[in-house]
């Protein structure tokens, strides 16, 4: 029991080292954006008097109502397009067999693998043929098409463990293969659909290298995490502060919805764990 108490002890000191760690650059962020502005203030210290000013000004100077807006309008497309097609998809590879099957997968393995950078170049020439860069399009095709590996990956595993015996039972009952995925699978699958989601919001909303590179001319479709970069850029002798309130902006619907998804999405990691 000793020994018990110790290691109890020992793991739950580690995890507040761990979590002092991940935390500290965050509250240093927002008790820096917190400050009045035109004080300094480094590492750790509190401000002497709460303030807003900074965040009135960042969201004033750096226009991230349309930068936000962006980046829902493509974080939101992004999710439905992947969720739908990585579920059509997963059920396939799940329940029937099919010709080059097993090529098929072969080659989704490629894409989850292969570094995404190096797919950046050929995309920019390619959707500057189609006329598509510096739009919407540029931003959710490719994301889309990036994370569908990881989708149906996850999709296929998900139904791989549910029981054959339902497609079975369903298929006796005259169901056609979309009416057992629509009435049967989908509701059992809600759970890893949702975790799926949070992960892509999360994916599309921050990322940065494809709207630098595809969306660089037109400030009416750039996500938040390129207009904070332009941002900090521009202003990078200026307040401190105005930046880091900046940083906060862009980083809160992240947070909001990891919070609020949060129970959800480990649920959704556990589902299918065990088998009785």
């Amino acid at each position: 029991m000793l020994t018990s108490r110790r290691q109890t002890v020992i793991g739950h000191a580690v995890l507040a080292v761990a979590a002092i760690a991940a935390l500290y650059p965050f509250l240093s962020v927002v008790l820096l954006a917190l400050g009045k502005p035109g004080t300094r203030q480094s590492g750790f210290t509190l401000p002497t008097s709460i303030s807003f000013d900074n965040f009135s000004r960042a969201w004033s100077g750096g226009l991230f109502s349309q930068a936000l807006l962006s980046s829902l309008i493509v974080a939101a497309a992004v999710v439905v397009g992947t969720t739908v097609l990585s579920v059509l998809a997963g059920y396939a590879f799940a329940a029937f067999p099919f010709p080059l099957k097993g090529l098929l997968l072969g080659l989704l393995l490629v894409g989850l693998v292969m570094p995404y950078e190096a797919t950046v170049i050929p995309l920019y020439y390619q959707l500057r043929s189609w006329h598509l860069t510096n739009t919407y399009w540029a931003l959710i095709l490719p994301q889309i098409g990036l994370s569908l590996p990881f989708a149906v990956f996850w999709m296929r595993t998900f139904f791989v463990s549910t029981p054959p015996a339902l497609r079975e039972a369903a298929a006796v009952d005259g169901a056609s293969r979309f009416r057992t995925l629509r009435s049967i699978l989908l509701p059992m699958a809600a759970p890893a659909i949702g975790t799926l989601a949070t992960l892509l919001f999360l994916f599309a909303w921050n990322e940065f290298l494809l709207a630098l590179v595809l969306v660089p001319d037109d400030r009416s479709v750039q996500t938040a995490p390129l207009a904070l970069s332009f941002f900090a850029g521009n202003r990078r002798n200026s307040n401190p502060g105005v930046t880091a309130a900046a940083a906060v902006i862009v980083a809160l619907p992240v947070l909001i919805s990891y919070i609020a998804l949060q129970r959800r999405m480990i649920s959704g990691m556990l589902a299918g764990a065990v088998k009785e």
